[in-house]
């Protein structure tokens, strides 16, 4: 049966800018930390701080998260720089891809939260402005995988399935079935990368939704628990449609554990934080009296 309606794969993944190779995944995920930085800013001055305050915490987590996404990416796939065929060189080889959300958010969390601790920013209202600005960062990163074709989902004859390149060397290009066997020439597959921007993009305007509806309900740290439930919620449905190899525990995809256990965290933090946290006016307060001391320094010493 002949498709008439699918999406189309990028027919290549890089560029070069004279010997220099510039793949576009990498594009993907500087435009999505910039987007990321500017939202979680905006919202940040408006509880209080300024942007100088976000640049220097995203200086300190950018580098962090992207040691704990490859970190994360090890740990869960060791055969592939430790075992018979594998090279343990290739852990500091990032163009291999190879990065994992799960680790990021945790390592970058805590090197913003430590250098929140170190400037006594209020930790809580930082969250709650990162909550929004990550689903969207990470919705613009899922871009980087189409480029790259990889992440897919199972064979499907919806119109919106992705048709994968039959040349070139992109990942996807020899329209692997993950199980041993080659799909037929012109098979369509999930496209669990859309999904997920989708998903994450919605979540974002929710977050957003919310925090001006139940401002003076929410306590501050609320938001980002409930980030962390909404994102969680869509990875373990989106990772049963994702056919790319991946270790199991009792037939689930390690994933589908790791969203399942996160999610329940994050319901239980959600509680805890609306029963023994700070309210946002508090906090918001705080911030912009330590906002103010650090702006009169600036100007004594620039004096």
């Amino acid at each position: 049966m002949t498709t008439f309606a699918y999406i189309p794969s990028p027919p290549v993944s890089t560029f070069s800018i004279g010997s220099f190779p510039i793949h576009y995944y990498a594009l993907t995920m500087i435009a999505a930390i910039a987007a990321a930085a500017c939202i979680a800013g905006a919202r940040w001055k408006k509880m209080g701080g300024n942007y100088d305050q976000i640049l220097d915490i995203t200086i300190c987590a950018v580098p962090a998260g992207i040691v704990g996404a490859r970190l994360y990416h090890v740990i869960t796939t060791p055969e592939r720089f430790f075992g018979p065929q594998g090279n343990w060189v290739n852990i500091f080889n990032l163009r291999q891809g190879g990065l994992g959300i799960w680790g990021a958010v945790l390592l970058g969390g805590l090197a913003a939260w430590a250098w929140c601790r170190h400037k006594h920013y209020p930790a809580a209202l930082l969250c709650d402005a990162a909550a929004p600005a990550l689903l969207v960062a990470q919705a613009i990163g899922r871009l980087g995988n189409w480029f790259n074709q990889e992440l897919y989902g199972a064979p499907t004859t919806l119109p919106w399935g992705l048709k994968l390149n039959e040349t070139g060397n992109s990942i996807g290009s020899q329209e692997q079935c993950y199980d041993g066997a080659t799909c037929p020439t012109g098979t369509l597959f999930h496209p669990t990368f859309l999904y997920e921007m989708i998903w994450n993009l919605i979540g974002a305007a929710l977050l957003i939704w919310i925090g001006h509806k139940a401002f003076r309900q929410l306590k501050a740290g609320a938001l980002f628990t409930l980030y962390i439930m909404w994102y969680t919620a869509g990875r373990t449905w989106i990772e049963y449609l994702r056919i790319d190899f991946a270790h199991e525990i009792l037939g689930l995809r390690v994933n589908v554990w790791v969203s399942i256990l996160v999610f329940i965290c994050g319901a239980v933090a959600f509680a805890m934080v609306n029963r023994r946290g700070k309210p946002v006016d508090l906090l918001s307060e705080k911030l912009r009296t330590i906002t103010e001391l650090e702006e009169r320094r600036a100007v004594v010493h620039s004096a």
